[in-house]
């Protein structure tokens, strides 16, 4: 598996490429819910890909001072089950550090809460909030 740290336009069309067949396709998410204000330039992707293909990816945008928010983690349906998840959130965790951040802040989907919780993550409240069409939580992980 390649690890591509994607912030050229080029680059980032592959994460573009998994977030639609992962979530607006399977979902029935909207093109215009999935992509919002965070995709644009300033927005770091890390896209892994197969021989070529990319097959997951997730993004992360500063938020605040020494903070980043880290979301649209997504998996191909046919590369699940293969630590693909973990692998492309602890690239992007290895990204900022390097970058000098100190927190990561996530919308975790109720469904997703024990993988982050197994990443260390750890809940930031436990009010339920609605992110798009899903139900989350705010987690965070200080590095």
């Amino acid at each position: 598996m390649e690890v591509l740290r994607a912030e050229a336009e080029w680059q980032r069309a592959g994460a573009y490429s998994v977030r639609i067949q992962g979530m607006n396709r399977q979902h029935h998410i909207t093109l215009r819910e999935e992509f919002d204000e965070h995709d644009c330039d300033g927005t770091r992707y890390i896209v892994l890909l197969d021989d070529g293909y990319p097959v997951a990816t997730c993004r992360f945008y500063e938020d605040g001072d020494m903070s980043v928010t880290l979301g649209r983690v997504v998996v191909l349906p046919e590369y699940r089950g293969q630590e693909l998840g973990r692998k492309v959130v602890t690239e992007a965790e290895n990204w900022i550090k390097e970058l000098g951040y100190k927190m990561i802040n996530i919308d975790s989907r109720l469904e997703a809460v024990d993988f982050y919780s197994k990443l260390g993550y750890e809940h930031a409240g436990d009010d339920v909030i609605k992110s798009g069409n899903f139900d989350c939580v705010k987690m965070n992980k200080k590095l």
